[in-house]
């Protein structure tokens, strides 16, 4: 059973950069044909997709944030992460790692001083 679990820290100042992790367990992220994405829910909003990391490597970001997003993966450890640039409030939300019909349990991250 393939389980997807998020990390990273839960505050976030304005400018910085956020930074979170997948780890997904029971599966390989290199098996072929599979998607690897970061999707946010703000608060009071819908599911953003934001970006996704595929099997192979290549990287695929939403038009309103490839300036400020960058997807990496780290086979050996089988994860993959997200870096978003110069964080403001707005970016606050609850951000998921997902891939098909599978998701992880979802990590809320706040953007404040």
């Amino acid at each position: 059973q393939v389980q997807l679990q998020e990390s990273g820290p839960g505050l976030v100042k304005p400018s910085q950069t956020l930074s979170l992790t997948c780890t997904v367990s029971g599966g390989s992220i290199t098996t072929p044909h599979f998607y690897w994405s970061w999707v946010r829910q703000p608060p009071g909003k819908g599911r953003e997709w934001m970006g996704a990391i595929a099997f192979d490597g290549d990287t695929y970001y939403s038009e309103s944030l490839k300036s400020r997003a960058s997807i990496s993966r780290d086979t050996s450890k089988n994860q993959f992460s997200l870096q978003l640039h110069s964080v403001t409030p707005e970016d606050t939300a609850v951000y998921y790692c997902n891939a098909e019909s599978l998701w992880g349990q979802g990590t809320q991250v706040t953007v404040s001083s």
